[in-house]
């Protein structure tokens, strides 16, 4: 099973941090899954218009068949003015509909204020259950204050919930991935 890791940012290192700190639990809950991290910094993007997606450059179609291939998603936001980044958003507008259909996603997200958790909530999962993900119950959601200034975290609690985010997303991918699209599709 392949879970894509996605860091939805262009700038900052909390996110990675955060995510680098989920593939370790979720090798811990699962050895055998294959796990890529898909950093949004390091790929070339253009704004998505509706065009074909041969029509993008190559870092583009990359991205999407990065997504197109995973069987699971971890997708990991900062908080910028009260929503998800642009480049983030700009992604999922890429995706075909079908793209995500019926795949385990647990979502991380970190923010410079306790109520910016709201986010996930009203926009992140919106984006999620129309693709018709399977969006995992947990999510984990960081503060600035969570974190050493080399950009560790600190919190134990927080540890514990990525812990348990990690067990709860392999069991909801393997679910996911007993499902036959083409059968839930025809009905």
């Amino acid at each position: 099973m392949k879970i894509l890791l996605v860091d939805g940012t262009i700038i900052g290192q909390k996110t990675s941090a955060i995510l680098e700190q989920t593939r370790l639990y979720l090798l811990e809950a699962s050895p055998e899954v294959e796990v890529t991290i898909l950093k949004l910094a390091d790929y070339q993007h253009q704004f998505v218009d509706g065009r074909p997606l041969g029509e993008y450059n190559e870092d583009m179609q990359h991205i999407a068949r990065e997504f197109e291939e995973a069987d699971g998603y971890i997708i990991a936001s900062p908080i910028f003015q009260g929503s998800i980044p642009g480049v983030l958003k700009n992604v999922f507008d890429l995706l075909h509909p079908r793209t995500m259909r019926y795949k385990a996603v647990s979502i991380v997200a970190n923010g410079g204020t306790y109520q910016h958790h709201l986010v996930i909530e009203n926009q992140l999962k919106p984006i999620l259950d129309y693709f018709r993900c399977f969006v995992t119950p947990n999510y984990v959601y960081t503060h600035t204050s969570h974190f050493d200034e080399q950009n560790r975290i600190t919190e134990e609690d927080v540890h514990d919930r990525l812990r348990e985010l990690a067990r709860v997303f392999v069991k909801y991918m393997e679910m996911g991935c007993t499902l036959s699209k083409e059968t839930l599709d025809t009905h």
